[in-house]
């Protein structure tokens, strides 16, 4: 399903969805659950196929989920759903198996996928697992190939971000510890620089 102002993104393209270092909200569902969680080590690693690598710990249920299906989704949340961010990092779904609930979580589903992603983004990365179990299990880093990608064209569009243009609400977040972000800053250019 494509909402008002979403639109696609081309898969040699979605690289640039990550390449500010945002905070990332992980979603996926397997045949008996549906979780999401928050990441903020999560980043571009190759161009074309297109794929993304995050760093999930071993205790989260939604990693569980992602190893049993085999799918994923990366999310880039805004300054608007600080309080839903934080909440979904801080509580553990395997404690609270009522945690989308209790967030606030609205979810949804693109058109021919199964994957469910968080209503309110601006981004949104949908990858089939690369399954490297060395990696996953020494270095909890998990590869993703990018099978489709989208953004609101209200921030995102002809491949950029347009931060500048846009309210407050609608910045990236970055994690830094304790429950502390910052929201994207100002634009600035280095081809504009003269001696």
């Amino acid at each position: 399903m494509l909402k008002a102002h979403i639109r696609p993104v081309p898969l040699e393209k979605s690289y640039r969805l990550l390449n500010h270092g945002p905070t990332v909200l992980v979603s996926a569902q397997d045949t008996h659950s549906t979780g999401v969680m928050t990441a903020a080590w999560a980043c571009a690693l190759e161009f074309n196929p297109a794929k993304v690598t995050v760093v999930l710990d071993k205790t989260t249920k939604t990693r569980e989920i992602i190893e049993n299906s085999g799918y994923f989704a990366l999310q880039v949340p805004t300054l608007k759903q600080l309080k839903m961010v934080y909440a979904l990092g801080m509580i553990s779904q395997r404690d609270a198996p009522e945690k989308l609930r209790q967030c606030g979580v609205e979810l949804f589903k693109f058109n021919l996928s199964e994957i469910p992603v968080v209503e309110g983004c601006s981004a949104w990365i949908l990858c089939k697992l690369i399954p490297e179990p060395h990696n996953q299990q020494t270095h909890d880093l998990f590869i993703g190939e990018v099978i489709a990608a989208y953004a609101d064209d209200r921030v995102f569009r002809d491949g950029h971000w347009f931060y500048q243009d846009v309210a407050e609400e609608w910045k990236s977040l970055h994690h830094v510890a304790g429950g502390h972000f910052y929201t994207i800053g100002d634009p600035v250019s280095a081809t504009n620089l003269t001696d």
